[in-house]
């Protein structure tokens, strides 16, 4: 195992757990839609509009995304206001992404060309 994933499989086992659940995912999705309609964070009712489920159990949800650094939070008086890491989540994936490709000594040249290229 690479010393980098080793040292790192926590948090790689943390974000994949919290974004390999449905309600979760859904959760997400709903608050990438309310960035890209130019609000940059949204609260627990806003994002509970996404699924069935009690309010209680969609902040729970939001705390486990937090938690994997998926999410980041803000409190305003008494709400709590959602928004994604996207540079973190994007810097994990890379990461993992980049730990892939270095280990493509499987592949024919041309794949290992082609991985390359995409870099």
């Amino acid at each position: 195992m690479n010393a980098k994933i080793g040292k790192d499989l926590k948090d790689y086992i943390s974000l994949f757990k919290a974004l390999g659940d449905s309600n979760r995912m859904a959760i997400f999705n709903r608050i990438m839609c309310c960035s890209q309609e130019e609000k940059s964070d949204a609260n627990v009712k806003e994002v509970s509009t996404c699924c069935d489920l009690d309010l209680s159990v969609v902040s729970r949800h939001l705390s486990i995304l937090r938690e994997a650094g998926v999410l980041d939070s803000r409190k305003e008086g008494k709400e709590v206001f959602y928004s994604i890491n996207y540079k973190r989540l994007a810097k994990r994936l890379r990461e993992l992404a980049d730990q892939l490709d270095s280990c493509c000594c499987h592949l024919t040249s041309e794949e290992k060309n082609e991985s390359r290229k995409r870099k």
